[in-house]
């Protein structure tokens, strides 16, 4: 598998790249800005854009969703719990400013345990409620795409509607904490000193 990790936005956003070599294959988790840039990376690796993911619905991970879906034909998914948040005032009107006009997209529904398919691999949803009632990780061989449940010092604020700072410390603790010391931890934002980090670490912290 190919992990690529993209600095985007004044946000200070990662978008990630997963590509599958022998198919060709790929997906976007949370394309955000500097589509240019994502879109010269794809061309660089030879990758077919087939799925988008979003951790969850902050217009600050999800404002290329229009425009790669229209560009590549990919199909968009999101947790149930954060799909009504791509429908809210500020993700329409980025819709319109990054993607241009058009239907309101419509989202495969993601639930905890799913399992996406890229090519032969498997990726798994681990739904982590607290920055958003529908935040999830994304789980595949070792690896751990945290969006803002997690940084790699710190994690994502909770006092937007439908934060809890109860329920992202339990998703952090019993979810996240649970997997393997050498579980590689890739964020949603450069908010750290360090691009990523492992569960060993982050035990540090939370433990």
């Amino acid at each position: 598998m190919i992990i690529e990790q993209v600095l985007v936005g004044q946000m200070a956003v990662f978008c990630y790249i997963l590509g599958e070599e022998d198919s060709g294959d790929a997906l976007l988790i949370d394309p955000a800005s500097n589509f240019d840039k994502i879109d010269l990376i794809i061309k660089k690796l030879n990758l077919n854009i087939t799925k988008i993911i979003n951790t969850h619905g902050h217009f600050d991970h999800t404002t290329g969703n229009r425009y790669f879906v229209k560009k590549y034909g990919a199909t968009l998914h999101i947790h149930e719990n954060d799909a009504p948040l791509l429908k809210s005032g500020i993700n329409r009107l980025m819709d319109i400013i990054k993607g241009g006009r058009g239907k309101a997209l419509t989202p495969q529904l993601l639930r905890d345990g799913n399992l996406i398919t890229l090519g032969a691999e498997k990726i798994k949803v681990i739904h982590t409620p607290g920055h958003t009632p529908g935040s999830i990780c994304l789980y595949w061989n070792g690896n751990l795409f945290t969006g803002d449940t997690l940084f790699t010092e710190g994690f994502g604020r909770t006092d937007f509607r439908g934060g809890s700072e109860k329920d992202i410390m339990e998703s952090i603790r019993n979810k996240i904490l649970s997997l393997l010391d050498d579980t590689v931890i890739w964020p949603g934002h450069h908010y750290g000193r360090f691009p990523i980090s492992t569960v060993q670490e982050q035990k540090r912290y939370y433990l």
